[in-house]
């Protein structure tokens, strides 16, 4: 039994450590996603560390008969696979306010989240350009649009974002 506790604990410990990748100290672009409807994000990354970095992104999302706008912050730890394939996780949350089309009633609000963060991304080496593809699973509280959302939202978006 230590024998595996000390194996889990040095695969663990490697994991986190091993082949840390500098990454942008800044990268803006767009995330395009679906939340239960189509919408996009102005998406803002500022690099930490060598892999470690802070997400903002403010975004609009439009549903069957409700729209919402979006603010989410994120902290991500960043780990290289080859080259410039990187493998990434986060966690955080956000702020946001929903309306519903007044011919389906009449509803408006504001809500706060919870959200993690998993995605892949690749770094051109020959452009300072950076895709991405990721998942966010974004936990709702507060008032009407947790109810009308289930109190869940699975994300998933692709990223376009120039690196300086």
């Amino acid at each position: 039994m230590k024998k595996l506790i000390f194996t889990v604990t040095m695969l663990v410990g490697l994991a986190f450590s091993a082949q840390a990748q500098d990454i942008s100290k800044n990268a803006l672009g767009l995330r395009l996603g679906d939340n239960d409807g189509f919408g996009g994000e102005i998406s803002y990354q500022r690099g930490l560390s060598s892999n470690n970095r802070l997400e903002f992104d403010l975004g609009w999302r439009n549903s069957k008969h409700v729209d919402a706008f979006k603010l989410a912050g994120l902290y991500q730890w960043v780990w290289n696979i080859d080259g410039g394939f990187n493998w990434y996780a986060g966690a955080g949350g956000g702020v946001g306010s929903w309306s519903v089309d007044e011919k389906y009633g009449d509803g408006s609000g504001s809500f706060v989240f919870a959200a993690g963060d998993l995605g892949i991304e690749y770094n051109f080496e020959e452009a300072p350009i950076q895709l991405s593809l990721d998942f966010r699973p974004e936990i709702y509280f507060g008032g009407d649009y947790s109810d009308f959302r289930d109190g869940f939202g699975p994300d998933i978006a692709l990223g376009i974002r120039y690196r300086w």
